[in-house]
């Protein structure tokens, strides 16, 4: 029942956002411009090279931590990444998590595109990372076994 109010939650969520930049979006640009400058705006944003190794992308983390106010702060963002990878960018479970912060792949492409980065990869540190963090910014840790 947790699980089944939880995918609810997060469709909402992800209705919510998407109906809203429609409604909102520069009426200069068309939506598909729109989501193309807001990818490039968070691809830019907290610009370390998260490939470069471990302490580039914990700086990632606390940089987003910061930038979008998570529960508990960058320390609790640090600690989630830490339980649920050990700061890798390509772990991976059977159970179909995936990345830093193990996010669920199925679920993975329609979050990537409501937090701004339609079709990047689950593996890519910078995308993953982002949009974790934004998720905890909007509803908390509780989407997280290690939080």
């Amino acid at each position: 029942m947790k699980d089944l109010t939880r995918r609810r939650r997060h469709l909402v969520s992800a209705l919510i956002v998407a109906g809203t930049l429609l409604i909102a979006g520069p009426a200069s640009i068309g939506p598909a411009s729109a989501a193309v400058h807001r990818e490039t705006r968070y691809s830019e944003m907290c610009r370390f090279d998260w490939s470069r190794g471990t302490w580039q992308l914990r700086q990632l983390i606390k940089c987003a931590a910061r930038r979008w106010k998570v529960p508990g702060g960058p320390d609790k963002a640090l600690s989630v990444a830490r339980c649920e990878s050990r700061f890798n960018p390509k772990a991976y479970n059977s159970g179909g998590f995936a990345g830093v912060f193990q996010q669920a792949t199925y679920y993975w492409p329609g979050r990537a595109r409501v937090y701004g980065f339609r079709d990047w990869s689950v593996f890519n540190g910078r995308a993953n990372i982002i949009v974790s963090i934004r998720m905890a910014h909007r509803e908390g840790w509780a989407p997280w076994a290690c939080a």
